[in-house]
């Protein structure tokens, strides 16, 4: 059991509710659309509805993963910690290196379209300013790391009003589009199978891309230290987020194959909802859903920001990192020396993204880069599930399907995509995606010599801490309830 809770970060700042919320709002339902939409139709053409579909079932599995886990160790640093006690601390370190490396980028990725959609809002030519849509969108991001810095609460307070009109507009436009006529294609089931992928390669680097889309709902694992309940609440968002998200992303994705040409999407692959607005709604169509966008993305950001510091002060805290990072503040309770490195890594990212070429050209080696670091440490959490859990899978069918075989597969497939898409990505996406991960090798071997307890780790045992918790009178001790096998709430 994690012994974390209580070293200095806000606890039961959060309820369920807030927990689902910042779920959804990690995956960004319309910026993902918006700006990765082109880049997976670029790649699977018409099959993009059935990459989603069938990256969400091993995502499911991954969910899982993370509902578990959380349930037998409450750490802000999540798979960094769930790794590095059930796998090897090593691998623990590179799940939480690739987390943080992941997130780093996308804050050029993520703060760039929120520099064109609020210039979009004015003008469509200054949208297509790199250097200016970078300014306005690090002015986002100084504002989100100022709400983060202020605390959990202040931090959700702020997600319930962006994601709330994000997905009221979203829910808006998925009714309009249902009953559009005058339609590019009609709609084809065959759209949903594998039919339309270009083989093997086709499919997994398809899937790559679509695991882009969901990533992000994790975050209420790094919040778990700060939430009510959280060994059930963290994982039970965790697993409405995915459902919330898939059900949106298939709906629009669908949305675009039937309403805008080939053409309309390749012009504008830096935000092709934007252009599904407009077409559904001449006029005020395409101006709301840049607002939905906007509002998506800097939500992201802030989610973002959210599991990349709680990364690193988990890291600090157990110093496999610089111990700074470890440190809160002591009005906020939030890591505000991690918070501060964070804003400015990220800026000197921004002015050097300027060199990269267009906002569409950023985007598309980003995106394909973070599926690779996403596919590391979603599969090494998969895996991890697995081992904590060994000794209670075959106490019933559904400990073992829930507990152990669908996480695995979600584990593998993970795997799977991150070798197989390696022959199809571009020579900038593999150096961004694999030398970032090859960069946490510096810092892991040099705290690793320095004896870092984290490198001595308690091992996690599901089975240990059943017991543990454990009471005679047929009650168990903080929320989790368990029968003959896995806890059973989620």
């Amino acid at each position: 059991m994690s012994i974390s809770r209580g070293r200095g970060l806000q606890a039961n700042a959060l309820g369920t509710f807030d927990t689902v919320v910042m779920a959804v709002a990690g995956s960004a339902p319309a910026y993902s659309i918006a700006a990765t939409t082109a880049v997976l139709v670029g790649s699977v053409g018409l099959a993009s509805p059935a990459a989603l579909l069938y990256c969400a079932i091993p995502m499911l599995g991954i969910a899982l993963a993370f509902s578990y886990l959380g349930r037998i160790d409450v750490n802000a640093g999540a798979s960094y910690s769930w790794v590095g006690r059930t796998l090897h601390p090593f691998l623990g370190f590179v799940s939480g290196w690739a987390l943080v490396i992941s997130a780093t980028i996308f804050m050029v990725a993520g703060s760039l379209p929120a520099g064109s959609m609020t210039l979009a809002l004015f003008d469509q030519d200054l949208a297509d300013n790199t250097a200016l849509s970078t300014v306005v969108g690090a002015a986002w991001f100084v504002l989100m790391l100022l709400v983060v810095l202020g605390g959990a609460r202040l931090t959700v307070r702020a997600q319930l009003v962006m994601s709330g009109v994000e997905l009221a507009i979203l829910a808006l436009f998925a009714l309009l589009a249902f009953f559009h006529t005058g339609n590019a294609r009609a709609f084809e089931w065959s759209w949903l199978g594998f039919g339309h992928f270009d083989g093997m390669q086709g499919f997994a680097s398809g899937a790559l891309i679509a695991a882009f889309y969901y990533w992000g709902w994790d975050v209420t694992s790094n919040l778990s230290e700060e939430t009510r309940n959280s060994r059930r609440t963290t994982g039970l968002a965790g697993l409405i987020g995915v459902g919330i998200v898939f059900l949106l992303f298939e709906v629009f994705t669908i949305a675009v194959n039937v309403i805008l040409t080939s053409k309309q999407i390749e012009d504008n692959d830096a935000n092709v909802l934007a252009v599904l607005g407009e077409e559904v709604w001449p006029g005020w169509g395409g101006k709301l859903l840049i607002v939905a966008v906007m509002l998506s993305t800097i939500a992201t950001l802030e989610t973002t920001l959210i599991q990349v510091t709680r990364s690193l002060f988990a890291m600090g805290r157990d110093r496999t990192m610089p111990s700074a990072l470890g440190r809160v503040h002591r009005r906020w309770n939030t890591p505000w020396v991690a918070i501060v490195v964070v804003g400015a890594v990220a800026l000197m990212m921004f002015i050097a993204s300027n060199a990269l070429g267009s906002v569409g050209d950023i985007l598309s080696d980003a995106i394909s880069a973070i599926g690779l670091q996403i596919a590391v440490y979603y599969g090494l959490s998969g895996l991890a599930v697995v081992v904590a859990y060994r000794k209670m899978l075959l106490k019933s069918p559904a400990d073992f399907l829930l507990g152990g075989l669908w996480p695995l597969l979600g584990a593998l497939f993970m795997f799977w995509i991150f070798v197989e898409s390696l022959g199809e990505l571009s020579t900038a996406a593999i150096t961004i995606g694999v030398g970032g991960l090859a960069v946490g090798l510096i810092p892991m071997l040099w705290y690793w010599r320095r004896g870092s307890d984290y490198y001595r780790p308690a091992r996690l045992d599901a089975s240990r801490t059943v017991e543990a918790d454990y009471v005679p009178d047929g009650g168990a001790s903080g929320p989790s309830l368990v029968h003959d096998g896995l806890p059973t709430d989620f």
